[in-house]
């Protein structure tokens, strides 16, 4: 499996480098963010350890760039800050993970593996369908160049449908995800949050994102 470690730390990134070969890696070293996200678009990695601060671009900055490319490459943010809003925005810009300097190697390769076996698979930080985009992060919602409105709860039943967009989902489905246990009120609010959801990102707009399919729920689609 190839590994790309992105440090600006020499005496680090080798040792890094020789620690990942010793267990059976092949690795590549880039010293600078600006490096480290052109080696992370040309070549096919199977993970990145990626520093935050960097000469150039921030850890920050390229693991977003990599995810707004397509390059779905499981990242393990690196870094010497540490803090529950540093670890937030890591994770928030699309990385999988995240380890505070120093470090314990053998922790280091633990998370290493566990990227490796959740691979490369599509996972944006932000849902997008057609010009209709949702940020969890940051709770919004725009379409095209408006900003949308939502409650707590529409946010949520929005989310849940764009996250399946394609698919057919029941009321029981929705209620399952957006509601607590606890809730045994009537399948109906779903039906009036989903009508909500259509005033306000469809009609203005002249479009049917969220469509109704008779007898089974709601599907997501583009107009």
């Amino acid at each position: 499996m190839r590994i790309l470690v992105v440090d600006d730390e020499p005496r680090l990134a080798v040792a890094v480098k020789r620690g990942l070969e010793a267990e059976g890696f092949a690795v590549d070293v880039a010293a600078t963010g600006d490096e480290g996200l052109w080696m992370a678009t040309e070549v096919a990695y199977d993970a990145i350890v990626l520093d935050i601060m960097l000469p150039g671009i921030s850890g920050y900055t390229v693991c977003a760039r990599l995810r707004e490319a397509g390059v779905w490459t499981p990242i393990l943010m690196l870094t010497a800050k540490n803090g529950e809003y540093d670890e937030a925005e890591a994770l928030d810009t699309g990385a999988d993970g995240y380890l505070s300097k120093p470090f314990s190697f053998v922790v280091l390769v633990a998370h290493i593996r566990a990227l490796l076996r959740r691979g490369a698979t599509e996972r944006p930080a932000k849902l997008s369908l057609g010009d209709l985009v949702l940020d969890p992060a940051t709770r919004s919602c725009i379409r095209g160049d408006m900003a949308i409105d939502l409650t707590a709860k529409e946010f949520s039943v929005l989310e849940f449908l764009m996250r399946s967009k394609g698919d057919v989902v029941t009321k029981s489905q929705i209620v399952e995800h957006v509601w607590d246990a606890a809730y045994d009120g009537d399948l109906n609010v779903v039906e009036v949050h989903v009508s909500a959801l259509r005033r306000k990102i469809d009609a203005p707009f002249g479009t049917d994102t969220i469509r109704t399919v008779r007898g089974a729920g709601y599907q997501m689609v583009a107009p």
